[in-house]
């Protein structure tokens, strides 16, 4: 089994690894909701890092209906990827319907060489689910990143587990946002996946330097990567394996 943990900045990165993450999705601005980080932060994190990382392809927030010049960034940052030596990418494209873009998601695989490739949570705002499964299949992807369309993965278990199911052997389903250490275990009971993701974060102060200025200053809470709750969730993988 794997745990997959989020991380948008560098000092997420080395706590969840650190703490015994087996892989990294590696984003930016969490606000957002996770877009492509920057050239440096990939780079830096391929010569830093000791786990494997799969680097978020997503050139703005919103939703995942993309435009030909958008198509290309999100092209050239697969091929930079691909280049440095990057694991993975992570991406998701819908027409205007709501169904998968495959003519789109296809120029995008061509791209990706040997990459392990994830369909994140535009799958969640498909209209048809099993025909988007379907669909995502026979492009080519490797795992599709699911909260079984719901706000939060426990919440959507059900529909999580019918997709595991109709899924087999063809692709990974990796249920996830809303997991965390004190409902993976009931989520696994119904759901039976071999891979989950989990942002595993706790909020805590922020420390803002210097005098106030209100156009600079940020929330005063933000969202750390819990070392604890990462521990708590491994020890529960290993446990199962064990059984």
């Amino acid at each position: 089994m794997i745990l997959e943990v989020p991380v948008f900045d560098i000092k997420g990165a080395l706590i969840a690894q650190k703490a015994g993450a087996h892989r990294l999705e590696l984003c930016s601005s969490l606000s957002e909701g996770g877009i492509t980080p920057s050239h440096g932060m990939i780079k830096w994190a391929k010569e830093n890092l000791e786990i494997p990382f799969f680097v978020m392809i997503r050139p703005r927030s919103g939703n995942f209906v993309y435009s030909k010049e958008e198509i290309e960034i999100m092209l050239e940052d697969i091929i930079f990827c691909r280049e440095i030596g990057i694991q993975g990418v992570v991406f998701g494209i819908l027409t205007n319907e709501g169904n998968v873009h495959v003519s789109q998601c296809l120029k995008l695989l061509s791209a990706t060489g040997t990459m392990q490739t994830t369909f994140h949570r535009a799958f969640d705002r498909s209209v048809d689910p099993f025909q988007a499964l379907e669909d995502i299949i026979n492009c080519g992807f490797n795992r599709i990143l699911s909260s079984g369309l719901k706000n939060t993965a426990p919440e959507g278990a059900e529909l999580l587990a019918k997709l595991v199911e109709k899924a087999g052997n063809q692709i990974i389903i990796m249920p996830g946002c809303g997991v965390d250490d004190t409902n993976i275990e009931k989520l696994h009971e119904t759901v039976g996946a071999h891979e989950y993701h989990s942002s595993a974060k706790i909020e805590v102060e922020n420390q803002d330097i210097g005098p106030a200025i209100s156009s600079l200053e940020n929330n005063s809470k933000e969202w750390l990567v819990s070392s604890e709750k990462i521990k708590s969730i491994i020890q529960w993988i290993k446990k199962i394996k064990e059984d």
